[in-house]
C-alpha cells in the first residue's frame, strides 16, 4: 500500500489570516494521524507565511507516523532539518516567494551542491528525497547524488488527466520504471486529489509515497476530514 502524508500547509495559512491559533494546527495533525494518515508534511519557507520554523519544531513532540519536511535547503532550512530530524527531508527548489512549487531539480547541473546536502543529512540519520520531473536523465542524476528516494513533480500529470488525455501519465511510468532499476524509492505529489490519485497509484510501479495537501484540505471542506482521509486511503490501497 503507498503511504499517505498530509500536508498541513493550508491549516497554517487559515491560522495565520486572523491570528491566533485557530485552527489549531497540532490538532489538525494529531486528527490526522488519529483518522488514519500515515504521515505529516510541512513546507516551511523564508518568509513564514504558512508554516512558521516553530511549528516544525512543535509538530516533532506529536508526530508519531512519519515526518516529512520539504524545502529549498538554504542554511536556515538546513539547521531547522537537523534541529528537528524528521523521518524525511524532500528537497525542493522553490524560488523566495513563490506561491507553490513549479518545477524540479536539475540534478546535473546541482549536482555536487545536493550531494553534499544529502550527506549532511544522511550522516543525522534523515531519510532523504528531491523533487524532480518525469525526465529519465533527470532521473539518472538524482541517482548519482546518493538521495535515497525522489518525489515525482505531479503537476503535468494532473493538468493532462483534467484535460481527459490519461496518456499524461507515460512520462511517470518511464520514470518510476527507471527509478526502480536504479534503487531509487518513489514518492510522488504536487496537484494529486481524489479524481486522480488512484489512476495514478495503478500505474506507477513502486509508489512509496504520496503528500497531499491543497485538494485533500479542499475536499474536507466539504466532505469532513476524516471522511477525506480514509477515502484517499482506500484509493491507495
Amino acid at each position: 500500500m503507498t503511504k499517505l502524508s498530509v500536508n498541513i500547509n493550508k491549516i497554517a495559512t487559515l491560522r495565520n489570516a486572523r491570528g491566533g491559533n485557530v485552527p489549531d494546527l497540532l490538532k489538525v495533525a494529531a486528527d490526522i494521524q488519529k483518522f488514519g494518515g500515515q504521515g505529516i508534511t510541512i513546507h516551511p519557507r523564508p518568509d513564514e507565511r504558512h508554516i512558521r520554523y516553530q511549528d516544525a519544531r512543535d509538530l516533532k513532540a506529536i508526530v508519531y507516523t512519519e515526518y516529512n519536511i520539504e524545502g529549498n535547503p538554504q542554511h536556515n532550512f538546513i539547521d531547522l532539518v537537523l534541529e528537528c530530524k524528521p523521518t524525511q527531508v524532500t528537497l525542493v527548489p522553490d524560488a523566495i516567494g513563490a506561491i507553490t512549487s513549479s518545477a524540479g531539480w536539475d540534478t546535473i547541473k546541482n549536482q555536487e551542491y545536493l550531494t553534499e546536502v544529502i550527506q549532511e543529512f544522511q550522516r543525522n540519520g534523515i531519510r532523504t528525497s528531491i523533487f524532480v520531473d518525469p525526465v529519465l536523465e533527470i532521473i539518472e542524476g538524482a541517482k548519482k547524488t546518493g538521495t535515497d528516494r525522489i518525489e515525482l513533480y505531479t503537476e503535468a500529470f494532473a493538468h493532462q488527466y483534467d484535460l481527459g488525455n490519461k496518456n499524461g501519465i507515460d512520462p511517470y511510468v518511464k520514470a518510476a520504471e527507471l527509478a526502480n532499476e536504479l534503487g531509487l524509492g518513489i514518492n510522488a505529489g504536487h496537484d494529486l486529489s481524489l479524481d486522480n490519485i488512484q489512476f495514478f497509484k495503478q500505474n506507477i510501479p513502486g509508489l512509496l509515497e504520496v503528500s497531499i495537501g491543497h485538494a485533500l484540505i479542499s475536499e474536507a471542506l466539504y466532505l469532513g476530514l476524516d471522511n477525506v482521509v480514509n477515502m484517499y486511503l482506500n484509493k491507495l490501497k
